[in-house]
């Protein structure tokens, strides 16, 4: 089945998201690796990514953590130099597809502040068809009740969706519900995957 829309995840498939490389140039990497040892910071991040406010959740992580309370702080103060830089071929994609009249969504662990931080840096993430972020829906990928939002109020399910994302448990959760999937691990994969499925010419795929 030719699908009827495209769903992209936002983090290393639009826009590069790698906390560790950034503190690695920050603080090098030796304190880098104990720091994230001692303290959970992508946990940390999921809970902004639920919908706790970001300043809140971040300020109370570097008060409960002394030792690297400065440090944690960063990830607030800096957290736009974390998201970058923008994955040019993947946001060229994203705009053929829509000249092609293919709908595209967002499906994004995002939170609530971060995304508009992150719209108001990369514009193209203000020109999704249809957005679904996990801030504003309370839930992240991959629980189920993130991916039944976007069949619900998209009115479409199964195979009339193709969804890409980096992590595998992300996309396992959408296989289980008959979704379309490619695994990201390069724009160009995604590339050939969308001229596979009929979506778009080699040409508009580069």
């Amino acid at each position: 089945m030719t699908p009827q829309a495209v769903i992209f995840d936002i983090g290393n498939v639009l826009i590069e998201w790698q906390p560790e490389r950034f503190y690695d140039q920050v603080i090098g990497q030796d304190r880098r690796r104990a720091m994230f040892a001692a303290v959970d910071l992508h946990g940390m991040n999921d809970r902004v990514d639920r919908g706790e406010n970001f300043g809140d959740v971040v300020r109370q992580t570097a008060r409960m953590f002394n030792d690297w309370h400065d440090e944690i702080l960063l990830w607030h103060d800096r957290w736009i130099d974390i998201a970058t830089p923008a994955i040019d071929h993947s946001v060229r994609l994203m705009a053929a597809l829509q000249a092609r009249g293919v709908p595209v969504f967002s499906l994004t662990n995002f939170g609530i502040q971060t995304y508009e931080i992150a719209a108001g840096r990369y514009g193209f993430l203000n020109d999704f068809d249809r957005d679904f972020i996990s801030g504003h829906l309370g839930v992240i990928k991959p629980d189920a009740g993130i991916y039944k939002a976007v069949e619900d109020t998209a009115g479409l399910q199964g195979a009339q969706l193709l969804f890409t994302d980096d992590r595998q448990d992300n996309i396992q959760a959408a296989a289980s519900r008959g979704w379309q999937i490619h695994h990201f691990d390069g724009s160009q994969g995604w590339a050939d995957r969308l001229v596979s499925a009929g979506l778009l010419g080699p040409e508009d795929a580069r």
